[in-house]
């Protein structure tokens, strides 16, 4: 692993400070705040590299959009379909499937993701209305 330089701490910085589980361009923006001499290939590099070496944790879309979380031990997301809002659901991980895959497919699983979708509170509450 490579040293921990200050534009990944800057970055990394940002990452957690948004909460949003955050796209390449909102890290992007949150970076130039501070940090205008920060090119958005910086930014999207460091995040490759913070995301490979497990210090966050990308999050693959179905749409292909990545967004990325501070958030690093095993856990569950849900994507609004309407406002497109991303939060953690802190339901148990289920480790057991890792092993399930494994014993049917031969398959060594170091873990899943799973991304709930469907309508949020805020959003379901507008509709109902």
């Amino acid at each position: 692993m490579q040293r921990n330089t200050l534009q990944r701490q800057i970055i990394l910085d940002a990452v957690m400070k948004l909460k949003t589980h955050p796209a390449i361009e909102e890290v992007y923006t949150e970076v130039q705040k501070k940090y205008p001499a920060i090119s958005k290939t910086t930014v999207y590099r460091n995040l490759r590299y913070l995301a490979k070496n497990r210090v966050i944790r990308k999050i693959l879309l179905q749409d292909g959009l990545e967004r990325y979380d501070s958030h690093t031990e095993q856990h569950y997301h849900f994507k609004c379909n309407n406002c497109g809002d991303i939060f953690d659901i802190n339901i148990e991980y289920l480790a057991g499937l890792d092993k399930d895959v494994h014993k049917k497919y031969g398959l060594d699983v170091d873990r899943h993701d799973v991304i709930f979708t469907g309508l949020c509170p805020k959003c379901g509450d507008r509709r109902s209305r």
